[in-house]
């Protein structure tokens, strides 16, 4: 069975990705959480992750870090984590990577915290821009779906690495209280009410830790936890 440390279910975006996918394909696993700060890599994790960071899978002895390398190692066996369509998947594989190596407004003005509860506040203009390129890959991503027949209500009709992947941007949204267009509204309630994310969010509520750096934010958005 394989094992999956994560970092605080409140805070941890990076972790949210593989353990949703896990959970939706419904693999087994066990969890660990661990206790991480925010503030990176810390020495403390090397015994259960190479570049002492969270998620880490362990699968017996083999590990595997980086949640997107995480997602691509389960997808080789469990091939039905990606579309089947060659450009869906291609498609699929991209926004995905996009997800991972971009946004970095986004991340940092709006760190993940699931207990919040913001009155609403106007994002920044980088924040805003990053925003209309993340609903319109949603848009975009619908639609080719649609385009290739694939019913359902995720990215690209069933449920995916590439949803997975932007979870975490589902609780920011509805943490830090931003408009959703109307046309995205139904994925964004799919994935809100997803069983997994309810779950993490469950999880998430019944922890007592808090980081100072991400509960700052909470004042300044107006918001509760």
């Amino acid at each position: 069975m394989y094992q999956l440390y994560i970092g605080h279910q409140n805070y941890s975006s990076w972790s949210l990705r593989p353990w949703v996918l896990l959970k939706h394909f419904q693999v087994p696993f066990t969890q660990t959480v661990v206790h991480v700060s925010g503030k990176g890599a810390n020495a403390s994790h090397r015994g259960y992750s190479d570049n002492g960071l969270v998620p880490c899978l362990h699968d017996g002895d083999f590990r595997v870090w980086d949640s997107m390398a995480i997602c691509e190692y389960l997808a080789e066996l469990y091939t039905q984590m990606w579309p089947a369509e060659r450009q869906l998947r291609a498609r699929a594989r991209s926004i995905s990577a996009e997800m991972h190596s971009g946004f970095g407004a986004l991340r940092s003005q709006l760190p993940m915290n699931v207990r919040l509860r913001a009155q609403g506040v106007p994002p920044s203009p980088e924040v805003s821009a990053d925003l209309v390129r993340v609903f319109a890959i949603w848009r975009d991503a619908r639609q080719l779906a649609a385009e290739h027949g694939c019913s359902g209500e995720f990215l690209f009709g069933a449920f995916s690495i590439a949803d997975a992947m932007y979870a975490p941007v589902i609780w920011r949204l509805h943490g830090y209280n931003i408009a959703i267009p109307d046309d995205l509204q139904p994925y964004f309630t799919a994935m809100l009410q997803h069983p997994a994310m309810q779950e993490w969010a469950a999880a998430a509520a019944a922890e007592s830790i808090h980081l100072p750096a991400y509960d700052a934010l909470i004042a300044q958005f107006g918001g509760t936890r």
